[in-house]
């Protein structure tokens, strides 16, 4: 049976926003009254993962907000859409409501005298859109509350820089991409001037952001770059690493190269966005047991569990597109198989840390997922492994590629729409309403590439066939 949404994630309470101060200080309203900030990006997360909304004149927008007299819309096909922005023409494609949060606003320091103001959309009824990706997550989220439980998260996300801004690389329809190193440079400490350049700017901005990194490093691939977070909350490490996206992108062109987050933007490349999970009950850990630091406890065994279960349904969430099941082939340190074991990188979840550190990372999504969407998987996995109280098949202590008894991740987006669509436990966990959404979407993207021909079949077929 389909879980109804809880009270708590249908209810949003408006934000009632004050006149405007006169003074400055780290506030949109002091910004602009300082000159610090003369643009607004009014901006949602689409169903993509990506900032969308609208630039609107900073002295323009804020009194009419705080007055009532604005109230900002969006056409509502920013969340049912497909990669390229086509959508259903049947709904009419009406418009949605936002909710700005100003409380949450943020100065963007690629961008010049600028600020994000985030905006929640609004469904009918005045209650945040149910399959809005931020919803999506806060349900799974209040439902591990429910059981007395939070999470905390880290992202590390790799992706690949290369020579040549973006535009310049669609006018060569992207067959001319050259990374911006030449070879394999993991964990390489002598690199490229452009790319030095790159990361010091690029790491700067989201210090001057709030939002410091952990650590900057190289990857085995071609131009692959690897950024890690440190810990915090779930939903604000989803929204940093929105932000963060839309930094490495914007710093990128000023830079003349272009990033992209393709989970696979060349054959044999795979860019992976590892989600590492703790499980909290108040202000203390429960991942790790008492009797030693390196072992799990039984709720740390049962969310393992319950994720395992849980990530072969749940491919349209943290694999969305045609592109995304490139990278999850044997031997690539992208899983295929639903496993899991102790700083085995070959698994799909891998147990790492100590003590009160010790935590999951959750290997599977690409560098493409939606964080938010990505995550309520996650976080669904392990509720169900909590409620269930189970426990998972032993660990794997060699090769997890080779674990041909363990359930299989899906091959390809095809596999994940007929896997989702089928599992009564998606539809327990998720819901109707939230797991349709994502067969439909699912769907378009396997239409939208269905009758393309790639450089690929030519290569193999031109003189051949």
């Amino acid at each position: 049976m389909a879980r109804k949404r809880s009270k708590q994630a249908r209810t949003t309470q408006a934000n009632a926003l004050p006149t405007p101060t006169s003074g400055t200080g780290d506030t949109l309203e002091g910004w602009v009254a300082d000159g610090t900030v003369d643009t607004v990006l009014l901006g949602v997360v689409d169903g993509q993962g990506r900032l969308k909304g609208k630039e609107l004149d900073a002295e323009f927008l804020l009194p009419r907000l705080c007055d009532g007299s604005l109230t900002p819309e969006v056409c509502g096909y920013l969340f049912d859409t497909d990669l390229g922005m086509s959508a259903s023409w049947g709904g009419g494609l009406g418009d949605l409501l936002l909710l700005p949060d100003r409380s949450r606003a943020t100065r963007l320091p690629w961008l010049p005298a600028t600020a994000l103001l985030p905006a929640e959309p609004i469904a009918p009824g005045a209650v945040p859109l149910p399959t809005g990706p931020v919803a999506i997550l806060q349900e799974q989220l209040v439902q591990l509350t429910g059981l007395g439980y939070r999470l905390k998260v880290g992202i590390e996300t790799e992706f690949t820089i290369f020579e040549g801004t973006a535009e310049h690389a669609a006018d060569d329809a992207f067959r001319q991409l050259v990374p911006v190193t030449r070879d394999n440079r993991d964990y390489a400490l002598d690199q490229p001037s452009q790319l030095t350049a790159y990361t010091r700017h690029l790491r700067r901005v989201l210090r001057e952001a709030g939002m410091p990194v952990e650590a900057v490093k190289t990857e085995s691939s071609p131009g692959q770059v690897e950024v890690t977070f440190p810990y915090g909350e779930a939903e604000a490490a989803c929204w940093q690493h929105v932000l963060f996206k839309h930094a490495a992108r914007a710093v990128a062109d000023q830079h003349r190269m272009s990033a992209t987050f393709m989970a696979a933007p060349v054959t044999g490349v795979g860019s992976g966005m590892h989600l590492h999970v703790s499980l909290w009950r108040g202000e203390e850990p429960v991942m790790c047991a008492e009797r030693t630091e390196a072992e799990l406890s039984a709720e740390g065994l049962a969310a393992v569990a319950g994720v395992l279960e849980v990530l072969p349904v749940t491919g349209l969430m943290w694999a969305p597109y045609v592109n995304s099941y490139r990278r999850l082939r044997p031997r690539s340190f992208a899983p295929t198989r639903a496993v899991w074991g102790r700083d085995n990188r070959t698994c799909a979840v891998r147990v790492v840390g100590h003590g009160r550190g010790l935590h999951l990372e959750v290997r599977v999504p690409g560098a493409d997922a939606n964080p938010y969407v990505a995550l309520a998987a996650v976080a669904a996995g392990i509720r169900h492994g909590l409620e269930r109280e189970l426990k998972p098949p032993q660990a794997c202590e060699g090769d997890g590629y080779e674990a041909w008894d363990a359930p299989a991740l899906p091959t390809s987006l095809t596999a994940a729409v007929a896997a989702m669509e089928s599992s009564p436990l998606a539809l327990e966990l998720l819901g109707a309403e939230v797991a349709g959404h994502l067969v439909v979407a699912g769907r378009r993207e396997v239409l939208a590439l269905a009758h393309a021909v790639t450089d690929a079949e030519l290569a193999w077929g031109f003189a051949q066939a």
